[in-house]
């Protein structure tokens, strides 16, 4: 971490922002998927940005160190220790990054020089440059003490590296998309990175219906904006529950159309966290939970939009409660039961709660909206007798 982002300016290249976290984040997401259990930073000084990265080292429970000069390192690192090695303001794949690096021990990445000298990364031999990669002995530390003061650390060890006869793997050309691989330099190309980064970890596996379609448009309008503020999954959690209170309150003032409206805004929000909150998993190297918040998010707009069912179709004098609450409580069920029993291509169509929003909010205006919740959910059944066995997950 030792370049500067702007010349003459002390801010290290390292903390320029992809995606609301630092490109030194980004690394630390590969070494966490590597299982490293100790972070070194060959750095100038202990700066604000750094503090932060070493308290983000030791909440992953990795102990942290900061050395000012190469020499340190012979201290830190014994001959039976690995290495990772990562290049100043290197931006990689994680995944792909992290499966490369744990394939074999003993291996710089390199890539073809076509393309990549002009990038910045340094050239090896005739035909290749370094990827910015590798996995090191840790005994090759001892032999920076042979060269002069003046040296690149990262250059120094890669060319020990090759000399000591380690292997060398190609970075695949579908990992070396500008997205994907790259040096940056300064905040124009951060910037430029991003919007391509965003459209790739924001998409989802879905066949673009009305709501996802919105939801990945929302995500990619505003997501950089707010993943740039550090809190994107807790600004649209908290904005998802004023909605859900919103479309019910308008419920119960009689304007359930209105309700199901605002309901259908909320879908869209939860579309936009559950795409936003995958890219910030990406970027820190989280890994899924077993269940992600914005399924619990989901739910809840599920329970609102039934609940905004009950007050278009008022009980009867003589019902009993449990058929009053049956068909709109089915309905939503079996949404959800199927999505888990078919594939994808299929689930889709029954994820898409804008546009059931949409139409629920039409058929209040109808007086049909018991009619419209019991077809719909007769019509579930008998897509699921006759749905083929081949799209069933």
């Amino acid at each position: 971490m030792m370049e500067p982002a702007v010349s003459g300016q002390p801010s290290p290249r390292a903390f320029l922002r992809v995606a609301g976290a630092s490109i030194a984040r980004h690394q630390l997401g590969i070494a966490l998927a590597l299982d490293c259990q100790r972070i070194v930073c060959l750095a100038r000084d202990m700066s604000p940005d750094m503090i932060a990265f070493q308290h983000a080292c030791e909440q992953a429970g990795r102990q942290f160190n900061l050395v000012t000069a190469a020499s340190q390192l012979s201290g830190l690192i014994t001959a039976n220790d690995e290495i990772f090695l990562f290049s100043d303001g290197l931006f990689a794949d994680q995944e792909g990054a992290a499966r490369l690096l744990d394939s074999a021990r003993g291996q710089v990445l390199v890539q073809p020089i076509e393309g990549a000298q002009a990038a910045g990364f340094e050239r090896i031999d005739i035909n290749r440059a370094s990827a910015g990669l590798a996995r090191l002995p840790g005994e090759l530390v001892e032999r920076l003490r042979e060269l002069p003061a003046d040296y690149d650390t990262v250059s120094a060890l890669v060319r020990i590296a090759l000399q000591s006869g380690l292997l060398m793997t190609e970075v695949p050309s579908h990992l070396r998309s500008p997205s994907s691989w790259r040096l940056v330099h300064n905040e124009h190309e951060a910037l430029e990175i991003e919007g391509e980064w965003l459209r790739t970890n924001t998409q989802s596996n879905g066949t673009g219906l009305v709501g996802q379609a919105i939801g990945r448009w929302a995500a990619l309008t505003f997501g950089a904006s707010l993943l740039h503020a550090g809190n994107a999954s807790n600004v649209l959690s908290i904005s998802i529950l004023v909605d859900c209170i919103a479309a019910f309150l308008l419920g119960w003032l009689g304007l359930a159309w209105a309700g199901f409206l605002c309901a259908g805004a909320g879908a869209v929000m939860v579309d936009m966290h559950r795409r936003l909150r995958a890219a910030e998993r990406r970027s820190l190297g989280e890994s899924k939970p077993a269940v992600a918040r914005a399924d619990v998010l989901g739910w809840l707009l599920d329970a609102v939009l039934a609940g905004l069912c009950l007050w278009a179709t008022p009980r009867l004098q003589h019902e009993d409660l449990l058929s009053w609450i049956f068909a709109p409580a089915m309905l939503f069920l079996l949404l959800n039961l199927l999505v888990r029993q078919i594939d994808v291509r299929h689930a889709s169509w029954l994820e898409d709660r804008v546009l059931l929003s949409v139409l629920l909010a039409g058929a209040v205006l109808f007086g049909q909206v018991d009619g419209l919740v019991q077809f719909a959910g007769l019509g579930l059944v008998g897509l699921a007798l006759l749905m083929p066995r081949r799209c069933r997950s």
